[in-house]
C-alpha cells in the first residue's frame, strides 16, 4: 500500500475541489473505489496501491489546475477528468480550459479528449470530417470554431449547409416556397449560431451576407473563397454531391463535414457519400478524419448508454452477417 499527500492552496479551494455537500468528493470515491481518501484541513491523504494512489494524486493536482484557471468544477467535468487520468493520453487542464469561443455569457470549450482532437483537426487542417454519432458537439462545436475565425478576421464569411433529404415525407407536400420547404432541415445551424451570436451580431451578420445558411443543391456551380465551409448531416449526401462540395473549396478556405454514418437516411442500395469518402481521401494531406463516439456524448447520460447501445447492436448484426456469408456454397 502507498500514501500519497496532496495540499490545497486555501480554503476556497477546498470547498470547490469536493463539492458544498462533497458531492464531488463521493464522484472522485466511486471511481477509484480501492483507494481510501483522508481530508485534514488542506490536506488530502491518499492510501492505496501504487498505481491507483498515483492516479488519483494525478487527478487532484489537474483538478486544482482546473480551479486555479477559474473552471467551475462539475460531477460531469469530475467524472470526464477521471475518464482523462486514467487514458493517460490528455491533461484534464489542458483539454478543459482550450476556449474555442468565448461569448458575453459563456466559453465554449471541448469536454472530452475526442471533441480536443476534433478542434485541434479543425485548427489545422483544410478539411477535417467529423464522424460520430449524435450529441458529440460535432456540428455545435464547428460552428463554434467557424464563428471564432470570422470575429478573428481568418475568414470573411460562414457558409453552412446540408442536404435537404426526404424523410417520410416529399419536399414537395411541405407548404411554402423553397426557402420555407428547407428551412426546417436548416434550423439546427441557425439555432447553433444564434445561441454563440448577439442578436443583433447574427441579424447584421446574415444580413450583409457575411452568415449564409443554403440547402446543399445551391452549392452547385459556385467557387467558396475566404469562407469557413460546414456540411452537415453529410450522411445522407450521395457520392456526387460529396464530391460537388469537396470541389467547391477555394482560396483561403476550410472545411468541416460532420454525419453519422448510423443515421443514413438515403433510399436502399444508394451509397452515402461520406461512407465512400472514407475510402478515398485518408492520406491526403491536410485532410483529416475524427472519430468521435459514446465517449464523447455530451448530452443526457442515458443519450450516451443509448448510443453505446445501438453500437454493440449493429456490431452483432454485422458479425451475424459475415457468418452467414461464410457459410453459403461458393
Amino acid at each position: 500500500m502507498t500514501q500519497v499527500k496532496i495540499l490545497v492552496p486555501g480554503d476556497r479551494e477546498m470547498v470547490s475541489l469536493f463539492g458544498t455537500r462533497d458531492e464531488l468528493l463521493k464522484v472522485i470515491e466511486k471511481g477509484f473505489e480501492s483507494t481510501t481518501i483522508v481530508v485534514r484541513g488542506n490536506e488530502i491523504t491518499i492510501t492505496g496501491e501504487a498505481n491507483e494512489a498515483d492516479l488519483v494524486a494525478r487527478l487532484f493536482e489537474e483538478l486544482i489546475e482546473l480551479l486555479s484557471h477559474g473552471h467551475v468544477l462539475t460531477t460531469d467535468s469530475v467524472g470526464r477528468s477521471i475518464d482523462m487520468v486514467r487514458l493517460g493520453e490528455h491533461r484534464p487542464s489542458q483539454v478543459l480550459t482550450d476556449a474555442i469561443l468565448t461569448t458575453r455569457t459563456r466559453s465554449i470549450r471541448p469536454k472530452t479528449v475526442g471533441q480536443k482532437r476534433y478542434i485541434d483537426a479543425i485548427r489545422h487542417n483544410t478539411i477535417t470530417f467529423g464522424i460520430g454519432p449524435a450529441g458529440t458537439g460535432k456540428t455545435y462545436l464547428a460552428v463554434a470554431a467557424a464563428v471564432q475565425s470570422l470575429q478573428s478576421k481568418e475568414v470573411q464569411r460562414i457558409i453552412l449547409t446540408r442536404p435537404a433529404v426526404e424523410a417520410g415525407e416529399r419536399l414537395g407536400y411541405l407548404p411554402g416556397d423553397i426557402a420555407a420547404k428547407v428551412d426546417p432541415y436548416l434550423k439546427p445551424l441557425y439555432d447553433a449560431l444564434y445561441e454563440m451570436l448577439e442578436p443583433e451580431a447574427y441579424a447584421k451578420a446574415m444580413e450583409r451576407g457575411m452568415i449564409e445558411v443554403a440547402p446543399l443543391a445551391f452549392m452547385r456551380g459556385r467557387t467558396l473563397n475566404d469562407s469557413f465551409i460546414i456540411l452537415d448531416e453529410a450522411q445522407n449526401t450521395t457520392a456526387e454531391q460529396m464530391k460537388m462540395f469537396l470541389t467547391r473549396l477555394g482560396f483561403g478556405s476550410r472545411a468541416v463535414v460532420t454525419g453519422d454514418v448510423t443515421q443514413i437516411d438515403l433510399p436502399r442500395m444508394q451509397t452515402s457519400g461520406l461512407t465512400l469518402v472514407q475510402k478515398i481521401l485518408p492520406g491526403i494531406n491536410n485532410v483529416k478524419f475524427c472519430y468521435l463516439d459514446a465517449n464523447d456524448v455530451v448530452r443526457h447520460k442515458l443519450v450516451q448508454e443509448i448510443v453505446e447501445a445501438y453500437r454493440l447492436f449493429n456490431e452483432a448484426k454485422d458479425l451475424e452477417r459475415e457468418l452467414e456469408s461464410d457459410q453459403r456454397p461458393a
